[in-house]
């Protein structure tokens, strides 16, 4: 499962899913560090879970850099063979076809230092969303992000969704000089990675429709009430 744009994954309906067919689960959790699901932090859940660490996340490094977390001893020496060319303890001796995604001393002290702050930021990253949540309620052609009963949503993403005129807002908004995102434009069955599978266009609506309502707008931890006031104000003033 994904836990997408900082909100955990509906886990018992798939670890219940996982169990009947005898599967793994390996969560993504690239956006939600911090988040949890009925008080159990998103990561520690399934069998894997896989945290990105580039800057733009909630817990960024200064580069590229990630983690995979797991209670298994087993998957723990695969992922430590894959991350070194499939070595563990000869230099030149492979065990398997690895990879070079060792995360660097410098990458690991950067991080250790802002870990410390991760809940403080996820906490200004909440309020900030109540706010945005509560001006932008009494616009009737938004459709706001909710938090899951079941979930601490962190907001790696604020996304509200607009039924039309997506594409024109996100123009109005540049010019004024407020950056936003898609996230994200392609639905993945869409995706030329994908062709092989031999989806088309119509066979999922709901994701295709959603994909031309969403906008991502500003979210950080420093984001000022006023600064949310007038993206709201502005969003307010045009016409869809």
């Amino acid at each position: 499962p994904v836990h997408l744009y900082g909100q955990s994954a509906d886990m018992d309906s798939i670890i219940k899913l996982a169990k009947k067919y005898n599967l793994k689960i390996i969560e993504d959790a690239a956006q939600a560090h911090g988040a949890e699901y009925k008080g159990k932090k998103v990561g520690s859940i399934g069998d894997v879970g896989c945290f990105s660490f580039y800057p733009g996340k909630n817990l960024g490094a200064y580069g590229d850099a990630g983690m995979v977390v797991t209670n298994n001893e087993r998957m723990a020496e695969k992922v430590k063979l894959l991350r070194n060319h499939g070595r563990i303890t000869k230099k030149y001796e492979h065990e398997i076809e690895g990879y070079s995604s060792r995360l660097d001393n410098l990458q690991a002290a950067i991080l250790r230092v802002k870990l410390r702050h991760l809940n403080k930021w996820n906490e200004s990253r909440r309020r900030n969303a109540k706010k945005y949540n509560e001006l932008l309620n009494n616009i009737d052609r938004i459709i706001t992000p909710y938090e899951a009963n079941y979930a601490k949503h962190v907001y790696h993403l604020y996304v509200i969704r607009t039924e039309r005129g997506r594409d024109e807002l996100r123009e109005e908004l540049k010019s004024k000089g407020i950056a936003t995102g898609i996230h994200y434009p392609i639905p993945l069955h869409l995706q030329l990675a994908y062709k092989y599978l031999e989806y088309k266009k119509g066979d999922f609506p709901i994701t295709e429709k959603v994909s031309q309502e969403i906008l991502s707008l500003p979210m950080f931890a420093e984001l000022s009430d006023e600064q949310i006031t007038k993206i709201v104000s502005l969003v307010n003033c045009y016409k869809f």
